[in-house]
């Protein structure tokens, strides 16, 4: 497992400096589905940085994500796993992926981690771009992270919803006295 792990993390520098890594896409898949989350985190920033939305073997990291969307460990470090996971698909997702994934997002925005419920959300609006008809499904529940009870997770859909309303500013008019309470009443 090292040897595969420490090849791709070369491979993902290479790539950096410019040089076509996509012929260990596979391998990639492979890397991300190590039992240790060092190796893991590697797959993950490599698929970040190499994959794209028209990549063969994204189907394949469907299940990958379901798995770190919802960990089996009671260990507190496991969050930041799901975060991980969370920034590889924020940069890889795809309609299909969105579609097969939206359900376990969901999941993650009632966690009772505020760092995983800032980061489901933020992915939201990856989601939303790379398949429109998730945002009537999901809006909702996008509106209740407005009143959050962690600022983090507030200002994570806010700002989800502002990038939204700079495509279509009316359709999210009807949020305005929601903004105007959150102003009010912050106190950083």
């Amino acid at each position: 497992y090292d040897i595969k792990s420490c090849a791709i993390e070369k491979l993902t520098y290479l790539q950096l400096e410019g040089y076509e890594m996509s012929w260990a896409n596979f391998n990639i898949v492979e890397c991300m589905s190590m039992p240790w989350f060092g190796h893991r985190h590697v797959g993950y920033l490599a698929a970040s940085q190499s994959f794209t939305k028209e990549t063969d073997v994204i189907l394949l990291t469907t299940h990958l994500f379901r798995k770190a969307f919802s960990p089996s460990s009671s260990d507190p470090h496991v969050m930041y796993e799901t975060g991980a996971a969370i920034s590889c698909l924020a940069n890889i997702a795809n309609k299909d992926l969105s579609m097969a994934l939206l359900k376990d997002v969901y999941g993650m925005l009632n966690s009772s981690r505020p760092y995983t419920r800032k980061k489901a959300v933020l992915v939201l609006y990856k989601l939303f771009q790379a398949w429109p008809k998730a945002l009537r499904l999901s809006f909702p529940r996008l509106r209740e992270k407005l009143q959050d009870k962690d600022p983090s997770v507030r200002s994570a859909a806010v700002y989800v919803v502002c990038e939204l309303a700079r495509n279509n500013p009316k359709n999210y008019l009807s949020l305005a006295p929601e903004f105007f309470k959150i102003l009010t009443s912050s106190s950083n």
